[in-house]
């Protein structure tokens, strides 16, 4: 079954991991993959490094989610890839059984004013997956306060309809705090005609430093309530540890609430903490089809 067969069918409950670093061993995301494994998600998705590196190591994370009876869904991005580039990593997936994608233009590296490659934007990539591999599931990013580049929010969400209309067949946000900011966005792309499901991307709250960057340079709102919890424990890394987890717990109760398609949560291969918040928000025993 493909992701997005899954997400029409029931909320779907996914993870993030990224690979490591060359020089660092494959066990630690071997036991947070096996970790995260018993809460019986319904995939894995795994990342490339910034600027499209480490795409060798995303392979070998696939295969680890593979190998442990898990679905598993690559990241593709257009930095730097030409369309044979492309070719050559989907057939590589394929040749793995990888039929879920998840399909990006990725962050421009800094001093870059280009992807350097022959797809500007994720629609385009999207559009060639499409015509090339037809039998690809393709996911396409969405952004609920709206892509810190885009000209206005009815240009996004006309972007984000041009994701779909091109090929995609569900959509994977960016992360967001503000639920009713949410609310409005899944509202909006409705009326836009965007009909394809929709999963939340959730950032846990583990930690000060990390939750600002993420927020600043993703363009994303940090509401009242999250202000007031990390001003509270700035200077208390276990106290807002633990404070972060009950929040994204309540976050992720908030997110089934409004009706969202899946819950796709960044591990950030840290198994533990992302199980504590599964199991403060319910989310221990479930069933997986």
């Amino acid at each position: 079954m493909t992701v997005a067969e899954l997400m029409s069918k029931k909320t779907t409950i996914s993870f993030e991991v990224f690979p490591p670093k060359d020089n660092v061993p494959l066990d630690k995301i071997s036991e947070t993959i096996r970790r995260l494994g018993d809460f019986k998600p319904d995939f894995f998705s795994c990342t490339f490094g910034a600027g499209g590196t480490d795409r060798g190591r995303n392979i070998e994370v696939c295969d680890i989610v593979s190998a442990s009876g898990n679905l598993a869904m690559p990241h593709l991005i257009c930095i730097g890839s030409s369309r044979d580039d492309i070719r050559k990593i989907v057939a590589g997936y394929r040749d793995r059984k990888l039929t879920n994608i998840l399909a990006l233009r990725g962050d421009i590296p800094e001093g870059q004013e280009s992807t350097k490659g022959d797809f500007s934007h994720a629609d385009e990539l999207i559009a060639f997956l499409r015509a090339e591999f037809p039998d690809l599931c393709i996911g396409a990013a969405g952004y609920p306060e709206t892509h810190l580049w885009a000209a206005s929010p009815e240009s996004d969400i006309a972007h984000l309809r041009s994701k779909q209309d091109n090929g995609a067949s569900f959509v994977m946000t960016q992360l967001c705090y503000d639920v009713q900011a949410f609310e409005r966005f899944l509202e909006r792309i409705r009326k836009a005609g965007v009909t394809i499901p929709v999963a939340a991307g959730i950032m846990p709250v583990l930690a000060y430093d990390p939750t600002i960057r993420m927020t600043v340079s993703n363009g994303c709102s940090i509401p009242a309530e999250l202000a007031a919890l990390l001003g509270r424990y700035r200077n208390d890394p276990e106290g807002l540890a633990k404070a972060g987890i009950e929040y994204t717990a309540t976050l992720i109760q908030r997110f089934v609430a409004v009706g969202v398609n899946g819950l796709h949560l960044y591990s950030m291969n840290q198994w533990k903490k992302v199980a504590a918040i599964l199991e403060a928000a319910g989310l221990a025993n479930r069933e997986k089809s």
